[in-house]
């Protein structure tokens, strides 16, 4: 009897001891998995194309295609347009008509070059068509008849110098304010708005890129900003986006003359001491427009131009 409780109690006894080590070599439950956080909202894209009126103004219009844009003015006598802005995308002259369409069935009268550059003035046949006059700086059409480029209408009417167009209640002066970026620039102004149309030669906040000064004509450029901010202007409308899509003001156009004029003379300090192209292109710098946008990429082309100008005479 003593033996078998004996045994009964040993084999209870391992059981147990068993049962422990199998409950201690179970591993525990893995905790719940965090949840996963929301992924953010994916940004729309921009439309392909947009046409909006500029605020503060009855008949003032923006038409943007992709990254270009162009402003075109509504009267009852009839629509002004600028830029066709076609180049290698012909749909969007097409598309620029259609917008206009949609607004006022008042004929197009006129359509206005801002320079000779194709990637601005380009695909103007749809205007041409509709009857608009075409009408450019008196150099944009002898750039234009020598280029004889496939997509491009030829101006019927030239500017030099200055030229007021008045059509249904509305003026618009036509201005040359001197080389900058072309040689066939016209700044557009609308002086009831205190409106301005300028392309390519005033970059918002920004500096400009190498397409802009590549072939630019560096001290002309300053004259031309200096003789446009003596306009009586607010805001500007530029023939690309501005950041997040705002127009430009004088502070803008300052931001850009204080820039150049630093610019032309750090270069020609290189210039005189035997550096341009290299080291100048590496070395001269202007951190005090260091905050202006696309100043990293872009600083190295805008030496590299300048020290042109004063190193070579080109």
């Amino acid at each position: 009897m003593h033996n078998k409780m004996l045994t009964t109690l040993l084999i209870a006894t391992a059981s147990i001891g068993l049962t422990g080590i199998a409950q201690a070599q179970t591993p525990a439950p893995a905790p719940p998995a965090p949840a996963a956080a929301p992924a953010p909202a994916a940004t729309p894209a921009a439309p392909l194309f947009a046409t909006t009126k500029v605020e503060g103004t009855d008949n003032v219009y923006v038409f943007r295609y992709q990254n270009h844009q162009a402003m075109f003015v509504v009267t009852p006598a009839g629509v002004i347009a600028t830029d066709p802005i076609s180049y290698g995308r012909p749909q969007a002259a097409k598309t620029y008509v259609e917008e206009i369409q949609k607004i006022t069935k008042a004929p197009i009268k006129y359509l206005i070059y801002s320079h000779h550059h194709y990637d601005h003035i380009a695909g103007g046949k749809p205007f041409k068509d509709a009857g608009a006059k075409v009408v450019a700086h008196k150099r944009a059409k002898e750039r234009l008849a020598a280029l004889k480029g496939l997509d491009v209408v030829i101006p019927d009417e030239v500017v030099t110098g200055k030229r007021t167009i008045k059509l249904g209640g509305t003026t618009l002066e036509l201005i040359d304010t001197g080389k900058n970026h072309s040689d066939s620039t016209l700044v557009m102004f609308l002086p009831k708005e205190k409106i301005i149309f300028a392309v390519d030669f005033n970059s918002l906040g920004a500096v400009p890129s190498r397409l802009a000064v590549n072939d630019s004509y560096p001290t002309e450029w300053e004259a031309s900003l200096k003789k446009t901010l003596a306009l009586n202007w607010d805001r500007q409308i530029p023939g690309h986006p501005g950041p997040g899509g705002r127009l430009g003001t004088k502070k803008d156009m300052e931001q850009q003359l204080a820039f150049m004029t630093d610019l032309s003379a750090e270069v020609k300090k290189a210039s005189d001491a035997g550096k341009c192209f290299d080291p100048a292109a590496k070395d001269v710098r202007l951190p005090q427009h260091s905050t202006l946008q696309n100043y990293e990429a872009n600083i190295e082309w805008n030496v590299h131009r300048w020290c042109g100008y004063w190193g070579r005479g080109i």
